[in-house]
């Protein structure tokens, strides 16, 4: 596997259990590297929020530097009301 490029996943705008689920044990499968996280614009709701904060914990389980791109503003400030705004701008 090339790891000179970063493995980059995407979080639908509505993430199901099955859709982190799947997303996680990719993170947890894939060598300890770079993860970039595409966060569909239209993300939003503690689903999303959940979904975030889970793959955080695997990324961070697995060795893993994971960054967001995308996160709109309603999820944005969905983040900052739950305290969790710091995965964002820090990158996991």
């Amino acid at each position: 596997m090339d790891t000179s490029q970063p493995l980059v996943v995407t979080l639908p705008a509505a993430p199901t259990r099955e859709d982190v689920a799947r997303l996680c044990a990719g993170l947890a499968a894939a060598p300890p590297g770079e993860v970039r996280c595409l966060v569909d614009a239209e993300a939003h709701g503690l689903a999303a929020v959940d979904a975030l904060a889970r793959l955080v914990l695997t990324a961070r389980r697995h060795g893993h530097r994971l960054t967001f791109d995308g996160a709109g503003p309603e999820l944005t400030g969905l983040l900052r009301l739950t305290g969790l705004d710091e995965i964002i701008r820090r990158g996991g």
